[in-house]
């Protein structure tokens, strides 16, 4: 399947990752392959659709009925192929390579002797965080937050096959309320999971946005003074931006748009300052 951009190869990474909302991406293929089915009958029998909507339509109406249908249906087929396409693309090549670019963002990770991870998952970037410890020859470790104890277990499973268990740890909590005293990690990082928070009540509810400030909130208490924070995220990142404002952080930095999960997506990365001061912060757009 072809070498990523650390040389390493597609199959392994599948291997260790997979996929993991799988439920989405066989109901996109089951209804792709329903509608290029359905097209594929339009044509075939076209002639006969329209002798049998002669009957509901005025003369000559039956035909451009029934090939309105028909495009209708081949380009649904299509437009869920795409869909599909970069669902798979998005799940694991783009947050393998997403994670690249958020680790390469910490300037020296020999200096790193904590960071956390919030809303871990599988552990992409859990891993490449441990790996950069590891590299480096850093005595430091990566702490992996996620809200399930199984997803927990299935990413120290994925860290013993990277090869940097050592540097890992994984725990159950709650995002809103993190179990970790102030100012206490050296780097905090997330990859597409705020949004998910307070999902149960609407992505647009005022609920749903309270609590995803909330969770800003946490990751601001526990980093430490002089502190980075990288996340990446779909949707808001916007409200993300304002929030970061009102809390008076340094360096607030927006990469430029990457579409993932057919949605719009951005990396935020923000230092916490030394020493907080009054006055608006500058936003420097297009980070690479």
């Amino acid at each position: 399947m072809g070498k990523t951009a650390g040389n390493r190869d597609w199959t392994q990474i599948y291997a260790i990752y997979g996929i993991e909302q799988w439920q989405t991406l066989v109901f996109l293929l089951f209804h792709a392959f329903f509608f290029s089915l359905l097209s594929v009958l339009f044509l075939i029998y076209f002639d006969q659709i329209c002798f049998f909507l002669d009957s509901f339509f005025l003369s000559g109406a039956a035909r451009l009925a029934a090939g309105f249908t028909g495009a209708v249906t081949a380009l649904s087929a299509v437009c869920l192929l795409f869909a599909a396409a970069n669902f798979v693309y998005s799940d694991v090549p783009l947050q393998y390579e997403m994670a690249q670019r958020m680790v390469s963002s910490v300037g020296d990770w020999s200096c790193v002797k904590t960071a956390l991870d919030l809303g871990c998952g599988r552990g992409i970037l859990l891993n490449a965080v441990a790996t950069q410890l590891k590299k480096t020859g850093s005595s430091g470790r990566v702490v992996g937050l996620d809200r399930s104890k199984r997803t927990t277990l299935s990413t120290l499973r994925t860290a013993k096959l990277e090869g940097v268990q050592e540097y890992v740890t994984c725990r159950e909590g709650d995002v809103k309320t993190l179990p970790f005293g102030d100012n206490y990690f050296d780097v905090v990082v997330s990859s597409v999971f705020v949004h998910t928070v307070g999902k149960e009540h609407g992505q647009k509810s005022v609920e749903a946005a309270a609590e995803r400030m909330r969770v800003l909130g946490e990751i601001v208490r526990v980093v430490k003074p002089g502190g980075l924070c990288v996340v990446w995220d779909l949707l808001h990142v916007p409200e993300y931006v304002r929030r970061l404002q009102e809390l008076k952080m340094e360096n607030i930095r927006v990469s430029e748009r990457v579409t993932a999960f057919m949605a719009g997506s951005h990396i935020v990365s923000f230092r916490k300052p030394s020493e907080l001061v009054a006055g608006p912060r500058e936003v420097r757009l297009d980070w690479r």
